[in-house]
């Protein structure tokens, strides 16, 4: 039998009548602001290391798939397929799931007491998936680039002397890079806010450390609204400096 549940009548607000107001924590956000701000440095860390270390082999796939490489330009295809076609929030949830359990198994079975969970930081697991991530980005930027630069200039380096692999390091690479940063800044500037996901594997970045500020006291507006200007202000400077940099390396186009 089922037991009635009395709800009480909802009361809606007559006109004039004064409804509640929304007063911000102004002391609060001020606190937080400068906590939050301190996690900045791990997301622009983590941006930092997920670009250099994805640079060199997104500059690699570009070159397989530019040349028509059969097995390596496949691959490359693949990858960056895959990448781009799934979640950036589904590929953390996977790998991070899976990667310290896998690496944990391979040291179990060489014979070693390591213990994986324990003595790696959940940052270098982050910094591992947006570097995966990335490459398949810069891939697509770096090849870009090397389809706007003329096919002359490997037979000029050779007239000159210069092996293939010199070509691509003295002439090709340069001129790929001015070409290519435009597309450099705006990944990098999604990457910033990309890193916002790293919370998920308890790395203590911006968005980490207004979580947990907020939990507190239950002021997630204010605690949001610092991560909101705290992200703003980074993604503005790296703009900037991207916006500098292409006025400078204007003159080599």
């Amino acid at each position: 039998m089922s037991v009635p549940v009395c709800v009480p009548p909802i009361r809606r607000k007559r006109q004039g009548e004064e409804g509640t107001q929304l007063e911000l924590d102004l002391d609060f956000m001020q606190k937080t602001f400068l906590l939050v701000w301190q996690g900045a440095g791990v997301t622009l860390a983590l941006t930092a290391l997920s670009l250099v270390l994805a640079a060199p082999i997104a500059f690699c796939f570009a070159v397989l798939r530019v040349r028509g490489h059969r097995v390596g330009g496949t691959i490359a295809r693949f990858y960056v397929s895959f990448v781009r076609g799934t979640p950036l929030v589904l590929q953390i949830l996977l790998l991070y799931s899976l990667l310290p359990s896998l690496l944990n198994l391979l040291v179990k079975a060489a014979g070693s007491s390591f213990n994986v969970f324990e003595a790696v930081d959940p940052f270098w697991y982050a910094v591992f998936i947006f570097t995966l991530n990335t490459v398949a980005l810069l891939t697509e930027a770096f090849r870009s680039a090397l389809l706007a630069i003329p096919k002359g200039q490997l037979e000029a380096g050779a007239v000159c002397g210069l092996s293939e692999a010199e070509t691509y390091l003295h002439v090709i690479l340069p001129q790929a890079l001015v070409v290519a940063l435009p597309s450099i800044a705006n990944i990098t500037v999604n990457l910033i806010k990309g890193t916002s996901l790293a919370f998920l594997m308890t790395v203590k970045d911006i968005m980490a450390v207004g979580k947990i500020a907020a939990s507190y006291g239950y002021n997630y507006i204010e605690a949001y609204l610092d991560v909101f200007v705290v992200y703003l202000i980074l993604c503005t400077i790296v703009q900037l400096l991207f916006a500098a940099a292409e006025r400078r390396v204007g003159a080599f186009r």
